[in-house]
């Protein structure tokens, strides 16, 4: 029970420390912009290389895991993010702005999200889910912790100098947290399977591959385009950041939930029940237009059913694959959803000036409604024999 909590509370801040120190654009594009002589959109285009590179570099992360450890890989992405960090806070031109960013993201795969739910799938064997789940919920903290920080050290000492501070503090509170409180863990070969099992493997991966990175379009756009979209309904910019914090507070209300019933139901389900209220909750407002009361409807169903679905997407692959094969199928999974998370964004905030909210809405429903179709065959294919990756 100490190991699990010791485990546990090891992963929560190194995490939350990971992915709060690469969350720095929102509080430092302007001074940064300002710095290198770019616009504001070059420099979070640092956010797009980050998330592409970690996209292409997830497989690779995915051997590694099986073949150094998952310990060891974390250990190499931090010190990776700590290289990138310290080299960011030198750089005096656009090209190597980026460059720091896709340093950024190659550790990132190595060591942010997916190694830290590959870890527990391994050393918490049952209780994995439940402890994803747990983690999950605490590191959306992330921001909430270190943007008000981040703004403090931009203050006093810029953000080179934030930057640097950052790195600093992997090298000295991250990577030390790794080595000394992570106990080793190493994946066990799972069990024969039979050629019929094997044929099903694709097409179970792919299913989850589609399901999952159709969702993340969504939900990772919305957070990148909510204030705007609110804008576009109607709202100030006051009540525009207000309501999507709402959102956002609901999101975390949602993974409670799934949190405390999980144990009630499995993974797949909560996704069916969650994926359904998030084309649900667009609906709304394409239907009833922009009053109050169906916004506020919208924000409700969709922050709570966001929320959960975050969970299941992590937990969904234990219904299927044995705990040794959980990393390489979240890292067949992390290559589409990282370039999803790359290009959602733009592509979503292109959509929604060019052709108004109703059709960037009218997107986001085709592709939720597209992951719930998916959702429903996964619910099919669920049986009592797990499959393999390899």
């Amino acid at each position: 029970m100490r190991s699990r909590v010791l485990v546990f509370i090891t992963l929560a801040i190194t995490q939350i420390a990971g992915w709060g120190v690469v969350g720095i654009l929102p509080v430092l594009a302007s001074s940064i912009a300002k710095d290198l002589q770019i616009d504001q959109p070059t420099a979070f285009l640092g956010v797009t290389a980050m998330y592409v590179v970690m996209g292409l570099s997830a497989p690779v992360a995915g051997k590694a895991f099986a073949r150094l450890g998952v310990k060891h890989v974390m250990l190499c992405g931090a010190s990776v993010i700590c290289i990138g960090l310290a080299a960011m806070g030198s750089v005096n031109s656009l090209l190597a702005y980026l460059a720091s960013w896709c340093a950024i993201g190659f550790g990132g795969a190595m060591f942010l999200t997916t190694s830290a739910y590959a870890y527990l799938a391994e050393f918490a064997g049952n209780r994995a889910r439940g402890m994803i789940g747990s983690l999950m919920l605490v590191t959306g903290l992330a921001g909430s912790v270190f943007w008000p920080l981040t703004a403090w050290l931009d203050h006093l000492v810029g953000w080179r100098g934030a930057t640097q501070i950052y790195a600093g503090g992997i090298l000295l509170l991250v990577l030390p947290l790794i080595a000394f409180s992570l106990p080793d863990v190493r994946s066990h070969p799972a069990a024969p399977v039979s050629s019929r099992t094997k044929s099903r493997k694709g097409h179970i991966l792919w299913f989850l591959v589609a399901a999952i990175s159709l969702n993340s379009f969504v939900t990772l756009g919305m957070e990148a385009v909510g204030i705007e979209l609110f804008k576009a309904l109607g709202a100030d910019l006051s009540l525009a950041v207000g309501l999507a914090s709402l959102m956002g507070i609901l999101k975390v209300g949602g993974r409670l939930i799934e949190l405390i019933g999980g144990k009630r139901w499995n993974a797949v389900r909560a996704g069916i029940f969650s994926g359904t209220m998030i084309p649900v909750a667009m609906l709304i407002p394409v239907i009833f237009g922009a009053s109050s009361s169906a916004i506020l409807a919208y924000i409700v169903i969709f922050g709570i059913g966001s929320g959960a679905f975050a969970v299941a997407r992590a937990t969904m692959p234990l219904e299927f694959y044995e705990k040794s094969d959980y990393a390489a199928a979240m890292s067949m999974i992390g290559l589409p959803m990282n370039l999803v998370n790359a290009t959602a964004p733009p592509l979503l905030s292109f959509l929604m000036a060019a052709a108004g909210p109703s059709a960037m809405l009218s997107l986001m429903i085709v592709c939720s409604g597209a992951a719930l179709c998916l959702m429903l065959a996964l619910g099919h294919f669920k049986n009592h024999q797990r499959v393999s990756v390899a």
